[in-house]
């Protein structure tokens, strides 16, 4: 069979990637924290750079077919720009996880035993659209002693290549491997499989994008794949809810940016406060231009609510688009989420200590928040510093996926001659 020149080309980079894991695996904090902090100073003073850049991919988005909060994702602005900036500042904050001890003490026997982190090795990364995550990625992973190969969509070819640019011409002023992070400029669809079929040289893919991109990935891969499908968020507003706090959440959640997979897709309200909450939150979504489908008990409120469909209580809309239905009680709530909810993000609005815990003891999502938005389940707010994605699997890592979920563990033995008898 004749191997492809473009074949050729994804062995190669991977081969690299493999090569420069290997030394970044020795690298010292000192000289990943330089090379963090750095890299963010030069994304500071290059940002008009990037800007340029991103407006190509800006000018192309309709082209591709993009809707107004994809294009949102893929802007940059210098205000995002210092934020990413930031996140590899924060980054460089963080106790380096390599080498860091995590269990460890003597056997009866005198054996000394230690657990200690150390990196996953070649991390292939896909994502679609944010090339802010450029940043996130490979601050996360140099400073985790992992390489790391990126492949973004070819909406965002332009930015993420004068990103990478700034990120990867920086290492080897810091004593750090080139080839640690590397970007597929190729938009060839045919490279992505061709990197999925080399689990001897990549230890871990990581797709960050929409269900299509996930799927696929998962199907083809030959590696441990970390992942999530939906962004399909509940905001559950129960019956001691204070429903001034309430209506700040749901805006925040589903308005401050509806492109995103933790902003909300789905509202639940107990019947006791539905007839006061839900033609007020129904005005107010309505005010911020989203489009309200509701239940048969909604549309007795307010009669001009589109009549929500089953396939609509599930959806990651991802717009300014939200599902709505009156439960009975707290229970028909919690059925409500674990039916058609995707285990990422599910908040609960009540004064009531005894059912919020009952909330964040029933919801068995990667991040359960009581009376906040859900917006919150993000590793920048949570002081990850930044996120290379967010994970509902529950092996080896779930939630926003930081510094630590980038490394994994090894077991160092030490003895003074000991012999297993």
């Amino acid at each position: 069979m004749t191997i492809s020149n473009l074949e050729t080309q994804c062995r190669d980079m991977a081969e690299r990637a493999k090569r420069a894991a290997s030394q970044l695996a020795l690298a010292s904090t000192a000289k990943k924290n330089a090379w963090l902090r750095a890299a963010a100073d030069l994304l500071e003073k290059q940002a008009e750079t990037i800007v340029a850049a991103n407006a190509n991919d800006i000018a192309n988005a309709p082209g591709y077919g993009l809707n107004a909060a994809a294009i949102d994702r893929l802007t940059l602005t210098p205000t995002r720009i210092r934020a990413a900036a930031e996140g590899m500042r924060q980054v460089a904050a963080l106790t380096d996880p390599i080498g860091e001890v995590r269990e460890g003490g003597v056997r009866p026997n005198g054996l000394q035993v230690l657990k200690i982190g150390v990196p996953l090795g070649v991390i292939f990364f896909l994502y679609e659209s944010r090339p802010n995550v450029t940043v996130d990625a490979a601050g996360l992973c140099v400073k985790s002693g992992n390489a790391v190969i990126l492949r973004g969509g070819k909406e965002s070819l332009h930015s993420n290549e004068a990103i990478h640019a700034i990120l990867a011409g920086e290492l080897a002023n810091h004593g750090l491997p080139t080839d640690a992070v590397q970007l597929v400029a190729t938009t060839d669809r045919d490279a992505v499989g061709h990197f999925l079929k080399m689990n001897d040289r990549i230890d871990l893919v990581i797709p960050r994008g929409g269900e299509s991109l996930i799927r696929r990935v998962s199907a083809e891969a030959t590696m441990p794949v970390l992942k999530h499908y939906l962004g399909n968020c509940h905001v559950y507003v129960d019956k001691a809810a204070d429903l001034d706090m309430a209506a700040r959440i749901v805006i925040n959640a589903k308005c401050q940016r509806p492109g995103v997979c933790n902003a909300a897709e789905s509202l639940l309200v107990h019947a006791d406060v539905a007839p006061i909450f839900v033609p007020r939150i129904v005005a107010l979504l309505r005010e911020n231009h989203v489009e309200v489908r509701g239940c048969e008990a909604t549309r007795k409120l307010v009669p001009d609510v589109s009549l929500a469909a089953e396939a609509d209580h599930a959806a990651e809309f991802l717009d300014l688009v939200i599902s709505m239905k009156i439960v009975a009680d707290f229970d028909e709530a919690i059925e409500h989420i674990r039916r058609y909810g995707s285990q990422h993000t599910d908040a609960i609005i009540t004064s009531n200590i005894q059912t919020a815990r009952r909330f964040t003891l029933a919801v068995d999502s990667a991040a359960v928040v009581v009376n906040a938005s859900t917006r919150f389940n993000d590793g920048f707010e949570l002081g990850l510093g930044a996120e290379i994605g967010i994970s509902t699997d529950k092996f080896h890592a779930r939630g926003p996926c930081g510094l630590r979920e980038m490394t994994s563990y090894k077991y160092i033995i030490t003895g003074e001659g000991q012999i297993r008898g």
